[in-house]
């Protein structure tokens, strides 16, 4: 893999900072080190100085004023060491990349926690995109991707999908007016990466099978593109076995996964990590050096401390039982759609996530009815036509999300956006 020309002029152009290295040197050095270089504050200043989190299925996590003093210092800009760690062994057990034990020159998996997958995926972009770049994504998609990526003037090229992700002869299509060899010539433009979720989209709930991807993977290579992977319900998926993901099958380094503990642990508490070739994530780390400087090292070491407590298993007892959680918000949901909307909308049922995209029957655009008219019913959703790039455009969709509403709430909502489309058709 070539990885220079996957970037930017402006991520090819940082260089790590002097100031960020010796603060990360200081955190690797033994206590009799003596160090007058870093501009880190004093910890005796700290007001915070002790604290006890109590845990769900778990030991309470204490803080003592050592480890306050830590938690509330300056970190590593890629993240604490001993959650490094244990998120590297999580990759490669549920995972095992192929690319874990290449040579550092060769695209070596590596990994580096963010602000949230949003926080990874603005850099990401940023690293890779130029004006007048294409970029290959299916529609609808995330509105805040949509958000970080337009104002970097990219090239939007929509690739069709249905309910199991993009469909490959649609990206066979696309691609085909390019020739595999023109990825060495920068003046063919050819796409640099392919943007995805693969699990329980937001908006549409729908998920890529174990073959799309084989084949997808299979055009990265012949086209040289990367693949980002942006999988934040992952760990939210209702049907079992679990399909493997792109990150699984990279064999050449050119996947770059995005993972959050946002919708398993905590929103709040902006966790997430970059999972990819060990010279791309490095770029994300420079960048990281002279933006947020780091992830909160509290956050981090509250995460670490619990993941350390429960282990792999716990862990994934814990995901289990979350899970089961929004699978009966998501039959609560269906259900609700069932009494009331049955004949007025359509839907699928989502295979993961936290939502549900809707169909209404007899209108061509949806946004005024769903953004006006059904709030004054007191219901609160979102409009299909932000998950566009032509966001004006009209659509009969609208997003419903199960995730907080109990299943009462789900009922009486369904029952009033039922007489508004009454009213309205």
């Amino acid at each position: 893999m070539n990885y220079a020309r996957f970037l930017t002029a402006a991520s090819a152009a940082r260089k790590p900072s002097a100031l960020r290295v010796l603060n990360e040197l200081v955190s690797r050095s033994p206590k009799s080190l003596i160090s007058l270089a870093t501009g880190s504050p004093n910890p005796k200043m700290f007001p915070f100085k002790t604290s006890v989190i109590t845990v769900e299925n778990g030991k309470p996590i204490h803080f003592d004023e050592e480890s306050m003093h830590r938690a509330l210092q300056y970190s590593q800009s890629a993240g604490i060491p001993e959650l490094l760690s244990w998120l590297k062994e999580l990759q490669i057990k549920i995972h095992n990349p192929p690319t874990v034990n290449y040579p550092s020159n060769k695209g070596q998996m590596d990994i580096c926690i963010t602000s949230g997958s949003q926080d990874g995926l603005c850099k990401m972009f940023e690293m890779m995109i130029n004006p007048g770049d294409n970029v290959l994504y299916n529609e609808p998609i995330y509105s805040g991707t949509l958000h970080a990526l337009q104002p970097l003037g990219c090239n939007f090229i929509n690739v069709a999908s249905d309910n199991d992700g993009i469909i490959p002869e649609s990206l066979k299509e696309v691609l085909s007016r390019w020739k595999p060899e023109d990825a060495r010539n920068p003046a063919k433009n050819t796409p640099k990466f392919l943007y995805t979720v693969p699990n329980g989209n937001n908006p549409t709930g729908d998920s890529f099978t174990s073959n799309r991807k084989k084949e997808i993977y299979e055009l990265a290579q012949k086209y040289d593109f990367l693949i980002v992977e942006d999988d934040p319900y992952y760990f939210l998926q209702f049907n079992k076995p679990w399909v493997p993901t792109f990150l699984s099958m990279d064999v050449d380094g050119r996947v770059i996964r995005a993972d959050t503990f946002s919708k398993i642990l905590s929103s709040g508490l902006r966790i997430g990590f970059l999972t990819g070739p060990k010279p791309l994530i490095e770029r994300i780390v420079l960048h990281t050096q002279v933006s947020s400087v780091h992830s909160s090292t509290f956050a981090q070491m509250l995460v670490s401390e619990l993941l350390y407590q429960w282990g792999e298993k716990g862990f994934m007892d814990h995901v289990e039982r979350v899970t089961e959680f929004y699978r009966s918000q998501k039959d609560a949901m269906l259900a609700a759609a069932d009494k009331w909307l049955s004949g007025l909308a359509e839907w699928n049922e989502p295979t993961a996530g936290m939502f549900l995209w809707v169909k209404i029957k007899g209108i061509s655009d949806a946004t005024k009815l769903i953004e006006e008219k059904a709030y004054k019913k007191d219901v609160l959703m979102v409009p299909g036509s932000v998950f566009y790039n032509d966001c004006k455009a009209p659509s009969p969709y609208f997003r419903a999300s199960f995730s907080l509403a109990s299943p009462e709430q789900l009922d009486v909502a369904c029952q009033r956006l039922a007489e508004l489309i009454k009213e309205n058709i």
